[in-house]
């Protein structure tokens, strides 16, 4: 049953399955690239901090049998000692130790795309499941798994074993050297060893690396059905948040349309651009833009004011400025304070009697 329906699916996993897989915390993840990384950023750690490692425990070595003798064994020269000890411990370990959390972050970061998955961490009741446990562990991986775990023996043993080969034509091995020959060849030896040796466990994290995507990606796979399901819904949620903005925009406009029949003035274009303004003096700052429209909408503003009979003035620029710049319910930019503070003149001393009704019109609109 399980084969049928891997059968059936056929299409690759979408953005959003992929996502959602991701949020569970079910990503390639390989054990072997988990140990290479931190294993590597230690051995790198000790390249550059082991000299003076060395040097600080081999004085610290040599200070203590140095007055070892001489020192009266109480509690509080052991403590002093001991703490001595640490230290000088501490301070050689410690590279190592951010070295292997570093390596461990990069290695997980790397597997995940450095994305946090709180999900993976929860409490999985399925994981308890024994049927499943059962299946997961006699399932094809499992061989794939054992085959990943033999070509690392072999791929660690024929690095070894190459590295051991070449060494033993050393001169070492077949004329008399000099004592401070045998420290050169163990720090190249050892040198040779571990670069071998991580550039096998590298070849074979790539490779189970490789196979876990695979796998992964095997498994995330949709059907036809399942593909079109989820266009289905994308579309309708699509459709949903353009509904909701429409209708987000109308109760905007039908706000702006009640504020125009308050303004003290509408600025227009004269067809393409309308723009509503207010001030009241001892409560504005500066003119507020109570709408603002283009084409259809700003025929609407413009046909409202009429019926209102709010000022009209049309002035191009101020008009394009006001709309392409300026926020209804905020003020108006400062750079047009001029332009329209003399627009406000205008209009103050033509239109005396709607000035003088606008004050009673303002107050029963917010009582309404």
């Amino acid at each position: 049953m399980g084969d049928t329906d891997q059968d059936q699916k056929t299409e690759n996993a979408s953005e959003k399955k992929l996502s959602e897989a991701h949020e569970r915390g079910q990503f390639a993840k390989s054990p072997e690239l988990t140990f290479l990384f931190p294993i590597a950023a230690v051995l790198g750690v000790l390249g550059l901090t082991l000299q003076s490692a060395s040097r600080d425990i081999a004085e610290y070595s040599v200070m203590m049998f140095t007055r070892f003798a001489t020192t009266r064994v109480e509690s509080d020269t052991v403590t002093t000692q001991l703490g001595e000890a640490m230290f000088t411990a501490g301070r050689a370990v410690a590279p190592m130790l951010l070295a292997i959390i570093v390596g461990a972050i990069l290695a997980g970061g790397i597997q995940s795309g450095f994305r946090l998955s709180s999900k993976a961490i929860g409490f999985k009741p399925e994981a308890l499941d024994i049927a499943a446990g059962f299946g997961r562990v006699f399932s094809k991986s499992i061989f794939m798994r054992a085959a990943i775990d033999l070509l690392k023996l072999i791929a660690i043993g024929t690095s070894l074993w190459i590295g051991a080969r070449g060494l033993m034509f050393d001169p070492l091995f077949s004329a008399p050297v000099e004592a401070a020959y045998l420290g050169q060849f163990l720090n190249h030896a050892t040198v040779l060893f571990i670069s071998r040796l991580l550039l096998a466990l590298g070849i074979v994290a790539a490779v189970s690396y490789g196979y876990e995507k695979f796998k992964l990606s095997r498994e995330l796979m949709m059907t036809k059905e399942e593909v079109k399901e989820e266009h289905k819904n994308a579309e309708g949620n699509t459709q949903a948040k353009g509904a909701m903005r429409r209708m987000a925009r109308r109760l905007v406009q039908k706000q702006m349309l009640s504020a125009v029949k308050t303004a003290d003035v509408v600025v227009t274009n004269p067809t393409h651009y309308a723009v509503a303004l207010k001030y009241e003096r001892g409560k504005d700052q500066a003119p507020v833009i109570l709408a603002k429209g283009e084409n259809r909408f700003a025929q609407r503003i413009k046909a409202l004011a009429a019926e209102h009979g709010v000022p009209t003035v049309e002035n191009k620029p101020v008009a394009r400025l006001l709309f392409a710049v300026g926020k209804v319910g905020e003020t108006i930019p400062a750079e047009l304070f001029a332009a329209v503070a003399g627009i406000l003149a205008v209009v103050y001393r033509t239109h005396r009697y709607y000035f003088y009704n606008l004050k009673a019109r303002r107050l029963a609109e917010g009582a309404a």
